[in-house]
């Protein structure tokens, strides 16, 4: 399944608690679409947040995002992975 990374901004400030809840709302209706969220981070300061996923496409990751209440800016697919 393809990987990808987004990035949503403008949410500076945002806490722990505030991007777990953001992750489980994509966690909860994730199957809808075949995505799989892997992970979330976020900075603060910058108000960015990055989401790494598992999904048939970009598409599908933004559609799970904006049902659960905050849409990516920006979507990318990540073809390579090194450990």
């Amino acid at each position: 399944m393809p990987q990808f990374m987004d990035v949503h901004r403008g949410m500076e400030g945002i806490t722990e608690e505030q991007l777990r809840e953001a992750h489980n709302a994509d966690l909860a209706i994730e199957k809808d679409e075949q995505v799989h969220f892997r992970m979330a981070w976020a900075d603060p300061e910058s108000g960015h947040v990055y989401c790494l996923s598992e999904a048939p496409s970009a598409e599908a990751v933004q559609r799970i995002h904006e049902r659960a209440g905050h849409k990516a800016d920006e979507v990318h697919p990540v073809p390579l992975t090194v450990r």
